[in-house]
């Protein structure tokens, strides 16, 4: 396991203000990981996520067996930070049947007449399962901040600093109603630098089998790089709460990545102290009586 003080690092306490500009994008937080070596850094955080790997698939029988928590993941990243194949090596190991992983595109004509949280809400998951989302109501405070015409139709009103401020006040409403009704919420900015999304980006040119990741809206959208930090500070300094805590990962370099998410989310799951359902006597007389007719046939 990665010790709570390096955790620490990448945990936003509640009402701390952050500038993305002090966070590092790469493996090298600090002296003593840069002491320590990229090579056996790297090592260490594959030991780690191949042992989290093992925990998560026992303590995800636990929570489903448990049955009085859900946990929702949420991701949001800028285009290549590796969200994708978080997902995929992270909950490799998990049981797909207690599994669901939304990925939320452009908002159909039924979504933008409702409220912005309703399409999220129908995919939130039910107790004992893991819901992950990839991409979130976040979005309504990112590229529609950067994009203002994709607003959808509201009542006339001013669209300043308060109109934002009230959806983030919409938005630790809803988690803090989810977390009081037993969903667990933990949120993920996959911190990527610009450097690294351009070589990322080439990469996926230059190689034939990546070419269909890569879609023209990826360079206009780079573009707006400084618009996006602005707007995720503002949303992280305005929601990251105890009870929905936001995790600044670095994601310039996968590993790294991949061995943080898995340990907050298996840490934070054996902090619940999960338990199997105990059967009172009556129960047990009943298994009882079933293994003696068992081995009588």
């Amino acid at each position: 396991m990665i010790k709570q003080k390096y955790i620490k690092l990448f945990r936003v306490k509640s009402g701390k203000k952050i500038h993305l500009k002090d966070y590092d994008t790469s493996w090298a937080q600090n002296e003593e990981f840069k002491a320590f070596g990229k090579e056996q850094l790297k090592e260490r955080a594959n030991e780690i996520l191949e042992q989290n790997l093992v925990d998560l698939k026992q303590v995800q029988q636990l929570l489903y067996a448990d049955d009085r928590y859900s946990l929702l993941i949420v991701f949001q990243a800028m285009d290549a930070a590796g969200k994708d194949g978080t997902i995929k090596h992270v909950m490799s190991g998990v049981n797909p049947q207690g599994c669901q992983v939304f990925s939320f595109k452009k908002p159909s004509a039924e979504d933008l007449d409702h409220n912005f949280l309703w399409r999220y809400m129908k995919s939130l998951p039910e107790r004992g399962r893991i819901g992950i989302f990839n991409r979130s109501y976040y979005e309504d405070v990112l590229v529609v901040k950067v994009h203002p015409e994709l607003l959808q139709n509201l009542p006339d009103g001013k669209r300043g600093k308060a109109f934002w401020e009230n959806r983030y006040e919409d938005i630790n409403a809803f988690e803090r109603h989810l977390e009081r009704n037993g969903t667990v919420i933990l949120k993920f900015f996959l911190h990527l630098s610009k450097d690294e999304q351009k070589k990322r980006f080439l990469e996926r040119l230059e190689r034939p089998e990546k070419n269909w990741k890569f879609s023209p809206s990826d360079l206009p959208e780079r573009g707006h790089w400084d618009d996006y930090m602005e707007a995720y500070e503002d949303l992280i300094n305005a929601t990251s709460t105890d009870w929905a805590p936001w995790y600044i990962v670095p994601a310039d370099n996968k590993w790294v990545m991949r061995a943080i998410v898995a340990d907050v989310i298996t840490s934070t799951l054996r902090d619940l102290d999960l338990k199997f359902p105990e059967l009172n006597e009556e129960q047990l007389k009943l298994l009882e009586q079933a293994r003696k007719t068992l081995e009588e046939e």
